[in-house]
This record gives C-alpha cells, sequence and structure tokens, in this order.
C-alpha cells in the first residue's frame, strides 16, 4: 500500500496540507517515496503537565507540533526519524491511560491515546513503519535512548539526595542521563552526551560519577522510587524551566 501511495496525487495532496498547517517556519514534509499513513491528536507527557499535540506518522518520520487551531495551524514542529524510535508500551495508572513511550537517543517521551484501539493502531503503524525501513536498510534497532524525563509533580523532593525540598528559590532541575528531578547541589556537573547536545549538558551527581569511571550501563536508574511508574520516564526542549 505504500509503495502504492509513494507518488500517487492523492498522498502529495495530503502532504502538502500538512506542510501547509505548520507554515512557514515548518520544514518542507514532501521528498520522494514518503507517504503519510495518518494522523490524530494525542496527548504528550510534559514537563509541567500533559498536553494535546498533533501528530502525524510517515512511513519513515514521525512529526508533531503544538495544536494553535485544530485541523489548521501547528507550530513548533518536531521531526523524529523512525528508524532511530523504539516504542514501549507504559501500563495505565489513574486518569493517564492508553500510552506508550517512544524513545530515540536524543529525546524519549510518552504519549497517550483516546482509547485502546487508537493506542493499538498508532504503536502497530509505527512498529511496521519502524521494521520496514530498518529491513530496507540492514541496520540492527536502536540499543540507546535517551531517559524520559520524570515529570515536575512527581517529586516535590530532590530524587537523589531525598533532602531538598523543591520551592520557588530551591529549582527543580532534570539529568539529561538519569531524567531524575533533582535539586541544583545534585546537578552541578555537565558531561558531553553526543546523541542530545553538542556540548556538555547537565547530569546528576550519581550519573557524572558513573560516566566518568566508565561503568555507567544505558541506564543510570538504580535509586527510583518504589511505585512510581515514571522511574525511567524527557521532554523536548533542553531548558530546565521549559513548560514543555
Amino acid at each position: 500500500m505504500v509503495d502504492r501511495l509513494a507518488n500517487s496525487e492523492a498522498n502529495s495532496k495530503r502532504i502538502a496540507v500538512v506542510e501547509s498547517c505548520f507554515g512557514a517556519a515548518g520544514q518542507p514534509l514532501a521528498i520522494p517515496g514518503r507517504v503519510l499513513i495518518g494522523e490524530g491528536v494525542l496527548t504528550k507527557l510534559c514537563r509541567k503537565k500533559p498536553k494535546a499535540r498533533q501528530f502525524f506518522l510517515f512511513n519513515d518520520i514521525l512529526v508533531y507540533g503544538n495544536i494553535v487551531i485544530q485541523k489548521k495551524k501547528y507550530n513548533k514542529q518536531h521531526i523524529i526519524p523512525l528508524e532511530s524510535v523504539t516504542i514501549d508500551t507504559v501500563p495505565d495508572e489513574g486518569d493517564l491511560r492508553n500510552g506508550w513511550l517512544i524513545k530515540t537517543p536524543t529525546k524519549s517521551f510518552a504519549v497517550y491515546a483516546a482509547t485502546a484501539t487508537e493506542k493499538s493502531e498508532w504503536m502497530n503503524h509505527i512498529g511496521k513503519c519502524v521494521g520496514d525501513l530498518l529491513q530496507k536498510s540492514g541496520k540492527s534497532p536502536t540499543g540507546e535512548h535517551a531517559a524520559v524525563w520524570v515529570p515536575d509533580s512527581e517529586a516535590s523532593v530532590c530524587m537523589r539526595c531525598q533532602k531538598v525540598k523543591f520551592t520557588p528559590v530551591s529549582r527543580r532541575h532534570h539529568c539529561r542521563k538519569c531524567g531524575f528531578v533533582v535539586c541544583g547541589p545534585c546537578s552541578e556537573k555537565k558531561y558531553l552526551l553526543p546523541s542530545q547536545s553538542s556540548k556538555p549538558v547537565r547530569v546528576c551527581e550519581y550519573c557524572y560519577l558513573q560516566l566518568t569511571s566508565g561503568s555507567l550501563g544505558p541506564r543510570s536508574d538504580s535509586i527510583s522510587r518504589p511505585g512510581s511508574k515514571f522511574n525511567n520516564l524527557s521532554d523536548d526542549e533542553d531548558e530546565d524551566d521549559s513548560s514543555d
């Protein structure tokens, strides 16, 4: 089906509509062989709170952005190459249901669909697109991914020292390696994580020691809070005070 649609007029028109919705600030999306598989609104777990985002699944990329006017205008376009994506289901808990993780070496985050059927369709289509791409390229699935940031609301005290309480003066920070919410004194160090940034980024004391000693595995979430489903859950922005 994808091959049949690749150069069709209907597919070209659909992609042109998506491009126009992002306006001049968005990147061009029409390239030979690219097909728009589907689209929809998903709830993305952001740093401050869950937010609705418009997602577009193509056969080679996943695109999403902020909703300005539903079906007409979006901004803050993000493009994720599917070759680098792995997905994992997230157990239902409270109001957050029908979710899964979208993980890449650069960023990782959780999204939630309105229904279990919608979740299943999204995950199946993403999985098939990733599988087809890897089969064609002969590449192996990505082994390492960025940590998913623990939402601010999940931590009232530093998740490393367990002592510092967060206040308007004592701000929350996120370790870019493990995704934990940590205090300033526990995250004074920076370390170069090439998959995430060309400059050294903030990491917690625990991860810094593990990274510099060379003993850190793919994840540094060995210290976690029992019962929290966000023990290894990142956000789009690099700044600590970002709202998304």
